[in-house]
C-alpha cells in the first residue's frame, strides 16, 4: 500500500520569465486546503497591481484529489492547465503554483501563452525542495482514567505520535475520561485500530 506523497517543503523564491516584453512572475506554495488559495492570490493583486492576469493551478489531497486550473481571463486552457500540467509532471500534491503576467504590448498567441505559462511554472517548481511525506490516519482513543497506563503503554510500544490529549468528565458517571488523538501511517492503520479495539474498556474511532 502506497502511503507517501511528494510535495514542496517551502514556498519558492520569485522567478521571472520574459517573452516578447511580457513578464511572467512564478511562485509555488505548499498548501493544505483550498481556503489557502484566495488569500495568496489576493496578496499578488496587491503586490503586482499593474498585472493583467493572475493565473494559477493547485492540487490537494492523496486518495481523494481536488484540483483547479484558473486562466484568469487568458484564452481557455492557455494558462491554468499548462501550470497544472507541471504540477503533475513533478508528481506533486498539496501545492499551489501562481503565474502573474504583466502584459508587454505584444500578443503571444495560444501557443506562445501555453509555452510561457508552462515554462514559468516549471521554473518555479525547479526552485523548490521536493519532500516525501507520509499519508497518516488519525484516531481518537477514549478511555476511563483508570485505563490511562494501558493506553499509554500501547501508544509507546507502537511508537505512535500523540497529536492532542485532554481529560473530560463523564456526565453519566462523573468519572474522568481521557481522549487522546494519535496518528499512524496509513499502511499501519488497521493494525493499530485492531490493537486498541481489542482492549477492554477502550474505545477507538477514526477522526
Amino acid at each position: 500500500m502506497k502511503d507517501t506523497y511528494n510535495t514542496i517543503a517551502f514556498p519558492s523564491e520569485e522567478i521571472l520569465y520574459k517573452e516578447k516584453n511580457s513578464k511572467f512572475f512564478g511562485y509555488a506554495f505548499p498548501i493544505e486546503s483550498e481556503a489557502s488559495v484566495k488569500p495568496i492570490i489576493d496578496g499578488f493583486r496587491k503586490q503586482h497591481p499593474h498585472a493583467v492576469h493572475y493565473c494559477y493551478a493547485y492540487q490537494i489531497g492523496t486518495d481523494s484529489v481536488a484540483y483547479r486550473a484558473n486562466d484568469d481571463g487568458e484564452p481557455s486552457n492557455t494558462a491554468g492547465m499548462p501550470i497544472y500540467g507541471q504540477i503533475q509532471s513533478f508528481g506533486l500534491t498539496n501545492v499551489l503554483v501562481v503565474v502573474v503576467r504583466i502584459f508587454g504590448g505584444v500578443k503571444l498567441g495560444v501557443g506562445g501563452l501555453i509555452s510561457a505559462y508552462r515554462t514559468t511554472a516549471q521554473m518555479a517548481l525547479e526552485e523548490c525542495e521536493i519532500v516525501e511525506k507520509t499519508i497518516n490516519i488519525h484516531y481518537i482513543i477514549s478511555f476511563d482514567y483508570k485505563n490511562m497506563n494501558k493506553v499509554m503503554r500501547g501508544i509507546k510500544e507502537n511508537k505512535l505520535e500523540i497529536v492532542s490529549q485532554k481529560m473530560e468528565i463523564n456526565p453519566d458517571s462523573g468519572h474522568p475520561i481521557g481522549k487522546i488523538e494519535i496518528k499512524t501511517r496509513k499502511k499501519n492503520a488497521k493494525t493499530i485500530f485492531d490493537i486498541f479495539d481489542s482492549m477492554f474498556e477502550i474505545d477507538i474511532k477514526k477522526c
